[in-house]
């Protein structure tokens, strides 16, 4: 085992305490300023370090090109090359962050491939593409967090802008309508949003586009005024708690970035609020904002963002247009499928379906009491959950390059090779050659230094899919 450490990102839209809290040690002074995410990253641009005995730090990407087959494993190595295929975030949102999304894979190839052409330097901030690869993610909840993520359906889009009394709302609904009505009524006819079409669009359903219609139409409008005032009076009317969680997604963005008429874009997504330890996925091309919260993110090995809108940054939208998922679709919650078999007293597996990665949040507790996030889970999926895993809590017996995070009290982690306490924001790289991994509490003396932590504790664990 290797002590990792993260990097920081300090972005306007981070919290001023949750990360500096759980990361204190981490920092030899306090850190100034919103801290928006800790990265524990094998991307080439901004890798973690290792700490190795006899060579002080190295960065995970040299570790991995020196011995690919004893850190991340021969089947990694062999299927993603000799890199970290996944990379692990925890993130924290003051204010929400861009409306965005990550491109597709060959999206993430030409695009990639042209800025390089184009001499777009890797730190320049009009650079989209970091790297070739898709971008596909998932968050788990470490507390109460809310998102939009993806196209809701055409009914709820339609009920929400209606009730809306502005101009540019009128003109997202209206891209609704029947070409035939549309040109009766002598109204443009989005020839702007069509030209903007990706190829693909030569076979999709009139539905879609007309999707990518009232997207484009909120997204390029730029600013507007009077979009605060227009969203509080349509709230009021919200025939349901969906349409009211929708446009109370919205009113958050909307007094953050006051005259962004792509805020009304949140109208037509799935509004999310995930409680501790619930979960959503996001494949690539699907557009969504993350608004308030904390949680752990994982995601292809991909630096990629595609931005239309509510940042201070630059946004691509000809890009984001190109690789954007316009079907309707409700969120993806990557636990609840296999949460009965893969449910341990005290730890949850999240698997995506994608071979690069899933997750592990756990709680050892010297006691053995049950973790309260798991009674929760067991009360909303189903009472087999809670007889599953009876004895200690075992993180699965993963084999390829995992993550091991501290979050809350202390954990003894031991691997076929190895053994190490970790107390809260403390972290370690165990190469896929250490074998099997079982996490624990902590099992000390009075005396000892973990002493304080030694009562309980929770982690999160990034891994490659098995």
């Amino acid at each position: 085992m290797y002590p990792i450490r993260p990097v920081a990102k300090q972005y306007a839209w981070g919290s001023y305490d949750r990360l500096q809290s759980m990361f204190s040690s981490q920092f030899e002074q306090p850190c100034e300023g919103p801290l928006a995410e800790m990265w524990f990253s094998g991307h080439p641009q901004w890798p973690s370090l290792l700490s190795v005995p006899g060579r002080g730090e190295i960065s995970v990407t040299d570790a991995i090109r020196e011995d690919p087959e004893g850190m991340v494993g021969r089947r990694s190595s062999d299927h993603f090359g000799p890199v970290l295929p996944y990379l692990l975030k925890v993130i924290s949102a003051r204010i929400p962050l861009s409306l965005q999304v990550h491109p597709v894979g060959f999206e993430a190839r030409a695009g990639y491939n042209a800025q390089n052409a184009a001499g777009v330097p890797f730190d320049s901030p009009l650079r989209s593409f970091k790297d070739p690869v898709a971008k596909s993610e998932m968050v788990v909840a470490m507390g109460p967090f809310s998102a939009s993520v993806g196209f809701a359906s055409i009914p709820f889009m339609l009920r929400n802008l209606r009730l809306v009394d502005h101009p540019l709302a009128a003109r997202m609904a209206q891209a609704f309508a029947s070409r035939f009505a549309v040109r009766a009524r002598g109204a443009d006819d989005f020839e702007e949003a069509d030209a903007m079409m990706p190829v693909s669009a030569a076979v999709w359903p009139e539905s879609r586009k007309q999707v990518f219609r009232a997207f484009h139409t909120a997204i390029a409008a730029g600013e507007s005024d009077g979009l605060l005032p227009a969203l509080e009076a349509a709230a009021t009317e919200a025939a349901n708690t969906r349409s009211h969680l929708a446009f109370e997604h919205a009113l958050i963005a909307a007094r953050a970035f006051e005259r962004d008429a792509s805020v009304l874009s949140l109208l037509m997504m799935n509004p999310v609020t995930l409680d501790e330890g619930e979960s959503v996925f996001i494949p690539a091309g699907t557009p969504h904002v993350y608004l308030h919260g904390t949680g752990a993110e994982i995601m292809t090995n991909s630096d990629n963002v595609l931005r239309a809108g509510m940042t201070v940054k630059h946004k691509d939208i000809p890009n984001l247009l190109r690789t954007l998922d316009c079907r309707s679709g409700a969120p993806i919650n990557p636990a609840a499928t296999d949460l009965v078999s893969l449910m341990m007293r005290d730890v949850v597996v999240y698997k995506p379906g994608l071979e690069e990665f899933m997750l592990s949040y756990g709680h050892v507790d010297a006691k053995h009491q049950q973790w309260p996030m798991a009674e929760q889970l067991i009360r909303r999926y189903g009472k087999l959950a809670g007889q599953i895993g009876n004895g200690r809590p075992l993180v699965p017996r993963e084999q390829g390059p995992r993550v091991l995070l501290c979050t809350e009290g202390a954990v003894h982690c031991v691997s076929a090779q190895d053994e190490r306490v970790l107390v809260r924001g403390q972290s370690v790289f165990v190469p896929a050659h250490e074998g099997w991994l079982t996490v624990d509490a902590v099992d000390c003396g009075p005396d000892s230094a973990h002493a304080p932590f030694a009562a309980n504790g929770s982690f999160i664990m990034a891994s490659t899919q098995r």
